[in-house]
């Protein structure tokens, strides 16, 4: 009788990672698809967007403490919508440029 289970060869393979969602991201499911499908085309909210949501998390940083330099890390993708927001700023900085002609230099990092 033939085995059912697929045998790889090849030593990097890793099996894809099928978890359960948890409720947690079942309650934010529907505000990630709103955020995500949420249209830019209006000037003045691409700005505001582009404002408000920075480029690069501002919580990384060095902190030089009694000689010694403690890094703390980007904490930003401890946010459940971090994805989401970033995809919003990237859509209202293509809208700006793309279609209104803006230069968005001062809106990069």
């Amino acid at each position: 009788m033939p085995s059912t289970q697929i045998h790889h060869h090849h030593p990097n393979l890793h099996p894809p990672n099928y978890k359960k969602p948890s409720p947690f991201d079942v309650v934010l499911r529907p505000l990630r698809g709103w955020i995500d499908n949420f249209p830019v085309k209006n000037v003045r909210f691409a700005h505001l967007v582009c404002q408000v949501i920075p480029c690069c998390c501002p919580f990384e940083r060095d902190i030089n403490l009694f000689g010694r330099t403690i890094h703390i890390p980007a904490l930003c993708k401890f946010n459940p919508l971090y994805d989401e927001f970033v995809g919003l700023r990237f859509r209202a900085l293509s809208y700006l440029a793309d279609e209104c002609g803006v230069d968005v230099t001062k809106y990069i990092c």
